[in-house]
């Protein structure tokens, strides 16, 4: 049996809070880092996959606390003493998390040594310095002088050297250094350029690596020549990196361009040694770094765990998943590849991964070319690198069309990608918009208005992820494809609202934030009670990412205590506690962590039917029920009312990820998550949506299939 625990929130009286009835938001977040870490150790993945898992453990414990313990940080430093729903200060919280962080940071140590280890009984070794034998270390001497050491810059410290400015997730080593021919003592930094890898390749069949700071403390003598080396040590930092936006701000490109450079800059957050770093080094890194502020911890293994993805490149298929090729949509072939013409037959519900983003860039490119097309308007979130959206946006301006990209600059570490993209789109005619200055435009919608019959029909998608060629390889999103024309007219009072500020009204489908969305979920749920109290089934199902706000939660504590029967399917942070006699005993959360980031939002509410087939209520959204999605983000909630989409979404998607067996945690009411254990018939959804074609994508050959089950009111134990 595998346990994940987090720490509890301490009781703490205060207005308002009742520290029973919540977990603590960041708690939850590294209960859910430390999931993704226990797939590091799970046998049934590839070695290398399990080293995946490993570094981004890493990389997300990283940015946790360049936002959320930035965050926390800053309300100390400035005596902001507002407590957390479950009562915790921002001193309390830092303290639990600065536990249960080094908990965590231990653990990731201890799943290295082990993935080490099998690593190189598979043939893939990183070489500690002892181990590199003579061949090696030539070749390494020859690399370091011609392709490493013209790209260092070591630095003294002394008066006339200050302690240099160590970038965010900076890896640098400092020596204690004595010069041979006077004694002179002296200490010198030697900083790791981002530009270098962290691991080098010794060439060869064999796949030999060493790590950077090997390398350093080895060659030394090349750098320092004519010194003695009496200490050393390596230190690595993480920086807050959070933007504040200021409501006053006149130009938000502007604005976003200087907190850029600003962001690089910022405090000073965690400060990770090496333990074996001499007591002298350490006082002074301390001193330098505001390390009395800092979160600091020691280790004696790795530094910076989120580094080791580049060991998952070496090109060992048999230790990586069997490649995967996503489908594309049978409905589209069978029109030709025309999408317009699919949609207008029907609307289209796309699964990705297991079915491709090319379809939505088909979408795109097909608006782009065709002459009857006259606007396109989309929503741009993360749109990653080398984004064919925008380069359909592109080309849809130079052909003449009308076209709007909403951009948004408030993508966290995104901010500057999507200037760029900005900027590029303006460039070719684009009519550019940034959104609000206080609020995130989050929702992921775009619409085509097209010229037929002499009038005009809107086509639109909206997805429950971003518009990310490479994210929608690895993340499990709903894409839904319409030309239902209320759809349209509500898409089009949402961009306006966007781009005009105009006020939306006599709204027919979407539920927008954040005006409406909470409320509306809040009669949603209000409807399952009162289903309940008339004698009816009461039920919801949820999928999303997080669950947090605080409105939603009592909801919920509500129509369990009237009997309503709760599934949730919540990936990451969930703040409400289930199996609580006489709150919460009606709610069960489990959550799913596997090859694929589960990323979808779909909920659905029982209507009072025996089954969800006899008219269960079906949402697709961008939003997570968080505080930030109902009041500071543009969000849409979209209700499915088409039959048979409503039957692939519900008895498809939302069953499969309530019936997994093999990939799935439960939530306990003291906070700690527990690993399913399959009894009987073991069923992986990602399995099974990798080798069975989902209900869109078999088009004319739609059948049923019976490998999941339908939806059932009742409860599953």
């Amino acid at each position: 049996m595998t346990v994940v625990t987090f720490g509890q929130a301490k009781q703490v009286d205060g207005p308002d809070l009742d520290t029973a009835r919540y977990f603590n938001r960041e708690l939850s977040w590294l209960a859910f880092n430390r999931r993704v870490l226990e797939e590091a150790s799970n046998p049934s993945h590839p070695l290398l996959e399990r080293l995946r898992f490993l570094s981004i453990s890493g990389n997300n414990l990283d940015e946790f606390f360049m936002v959320r313990v930035a965050g926390l940080k800053g309300q100390q430093l400035q005596s902001v003493d507002e407590r957390s729903p479950d009562g915790m200060t921002p001193a309390q919280q830092l303290a639990a998390i600065a536990e249960s962080a080094d908990a965590l940071m231990s653990a990731q140590r201890a799943v290295w040594r082990e993935i080490r280890g099998a690593l190189a009984e598979a043939g893939i070794s990183v070489l500690r310095d002892p181990e590199i034998d003579a061949e090696a270390a030539a070749w390494l001497e020859r690399h370091f002088r011609e392709e490493i050491f013209p790209i260092l810059t070591p630095q003294a410290l002394d008066p006339a050297h200050p302690f240099p400015f160590i970038p965010n997730k900076g890896l640098t080593l400092i020596l204690d250094l004595v010069r041979l021919s006077d004694h002179q003592p002296i200490r010198e930094l030697v900083m790791l350029p981002s530009t270098l890898p962290r691991f080098v390749r010794v060439p060869g069949d064999k796949a030999r690596y060493v790590a950077m700071e090997t390398l350093l403390r080895r060659f030394t003598g090349l750098l320092f020549p004519g010194y003695e080396v009496r200490g050393s040590g390596t230190f690595r930092i993480i920086r807050d990196s959070d933007i504040e936006l200021e409501e006053e701000a006149e130009d938000l490109v502007r604005y976003f361009r200087s907190a850029i450079k600003r962001r690089r800059r910022g405090r000073v957050i965690r400060l990770d040694l090496e333990t074996a770093i001499p007591d002298d080094l350490e006082r002074l890194v301390n001193d330098e770094l505001g390390g009395n502020e800092a979160i600091v911890t020691e280790t004696g293994g790795f530094l910076g765990i989120g580094d080791l993805e580049q060991l998952v490149e070496e090109d060992r298929p048999d230790l990586k998943f069997s490649p995967y090729s996503p489908r594309f949509p049978e409905r589209i072939r069978e029109h030709g590849g025309d999408c317009f013409a699919a949609i207008r037959g029907k609307d289209i519900v796309v699964h990705h991964p297991y079915e491709a983003f090319d379809v939505v860039l088909a979408f795109l490119k097909q608006a782009a070319a065709d002459p009857d097309v006259v606007a396109i308007k989309q929503t741009l979130y993360r749109a990653g690198k080398q984004s064919a959206v925008v380069r359909a946006l592109i080309d849809a301006a130079e052909a003449g069309k009308s076209v709007t990209a909403v951009v948004e600059l408030k993508a966290r570490f995104d901010e500057e990608q999507n200037l760029l993209w900005a900027s590029a789109l303006e460039r070719a005619g684009v009519q550019v918009v940034y959104g609000f200055i206080e609020w995130k435009t989050h929702a992921k919608v775009s619409m085509v208005v097209r010229r037929e019959s002499g009038s005009y029909r809107t086509y639109c998608h909206f997805g429950t992820g971003n518009y990310h060629p490479i994210t929608a390889r690895i993340y499990t999103d709903i894409s839904f494809f319409t030309a239902d024309p209320r759809a349209g007219r509500d898409a089009a009072q949402l961009f306006n609202y966007i781009t005009g500020y105009v006020e939306p009204s006599g709204m027919e489908l979407l539920t927008m934030s954040p005006h409406h969305m909470r409320d509306s979920l809040g009669a949603l749920i209000d409807g399952e009670i009162a289903n309940v109290r008339a004698g009816k089934p009461g039920a919801i199902w949820a999928k999303m990412n997080s669950l947090v706000d605080p409105a939603i939660i009592e909801k919920l504590y509500a129509a369990s205590s009237a009997g309503v029967q709760i599934d949730l399917v919540i990936r990451g942070i969930c703040c409400l506690r289930p199996g609580i006699a006489g709150m919460s005993e009606n709610i069960h959360v489990k959550s799913v962590v596997g090859r694929f980031l589960e990323h979808s939002r779909i909920w659905a509410f029982g209507n009072g039917k025996a089954l969800p087939n006899d008219g269960a209520r079906l949402f697709i959204s961008s939003a997570d029920w968080m505080p930030r999605n109902f009041d500071r983000r543009v969000e849409y909630m979209m209700p499915i009312l088409n039959p048979t989409v409503h039957d692939q979404v519900l008895d498809q998607v939302m069953v499969a990820n309530l019936i997994d067996n093999e990939q799935s945690w439960e939530l306990h009411p003291d906070g700690s998550y527990e690993r399913i254990k399959a009894e009987g018939k073991s069923f992986n959804l990602h399995r099974y949506f990798m080798t069975n074609p989902s209900l869109s994508g078999r088009g004319a050959a739609l059948a049923e299939s019976g490998a999941v089950p339908k939806l059932s009111l009742r409860r599953r134990r």
